[in-house]
């Protein structure tokens, strides 16, 4: 983060560990440790994420595992790679053959009734479902093709950023509960190919509660 700052000094910062600052036309968009939990038990999943915003729209993204050594990275318009591959989501077209991964609303207690309810809806219809503990890492993988959909309630833009993007860039659909692109505001999103993401949200919303229905 010195170093951008050290580079970039005209530039913004919104980083988890190091507080907001957002009041830019061009703001980095930081998470330096997403699977703190996973990092400090010794499970082998987390990453950094890093995304660079210009006028409220995702430019830039990498997302970086060092236990792998995996750079998955992604430029509004020339696609999304890992390391030197072209990244394409799965080509999959129904929940009865997805892997989907999923992250539990641990910060926001007040929905898990609700988070439960979607999981019981989604979980009979699918292969199976994860729940590995790093969100952008669960984003960098549906970009890859190695899971075929996300959702999740409550996001911080430091967890999604990146992975946005790089499943944009790979062919997928973001969206917010609601089906539109309000996921930075309220920190909730379904992502997938076009006809995974539409079956989860088909399935998630007549149980999600009046807040989270947008």
């Amino acid at each position: 983060i010195n170093a951008i700052h050290k580079a970039y000094p005209d530039h913004a910062i919104l980083a988890e560990e190091s507080g907001q600052q957002d009041d830019n036309d061009t703001v980095w968009v930081i998470d330096p440790l997403d699977g703190t939990t996973n990092f400090l038990h010794g499970f082998p999943h987390y990453c950094v994420s890093i995304a660079v915003m210009v006028r409220g729209k995702i430019e830039h993204g990498v997302i970086y595992d060092p236990l792998r050594d995996e750079m998955f990275t992604a430029t509004r318009g020339a696609g999304a790679q890992l390391n030197d591959r072209r990244l394409r989501v799965a080509k999959r077209k129904e929940l009865t053959a997805s892997l989907l991964a999923t992250g539990f609303p641990f910060k926001y207690p007040q929905h898990l009734d609700s988070y439960l309810a979607t999981f019981n809806a989604v979980f009979p219809q699918v292969v199976d479902v994860r729940r590995a503990g790093s969100a952008a890492l669960d984003l960098a993988y549906v970009a890859a093709g190695r899971l075929d959909g996300y959702w999740e309630i409550g996001l911080e833009k430091w967890d999604l950023a990146a992975g946005v993007l790089l499943i944009e860039e790979a062919g997928g659909v973001v969206s917010d509960f609601a089906g539109g692109d309000d996921y930075f505001e309220h920190g909730n999103l379904v992502v997938g190919n076009l006809p995974i993401q539409k079956q989860i949200l088909t399935s998630i919303t007549p149980h999600l509660s009046d807040d989270l229905k947008k």
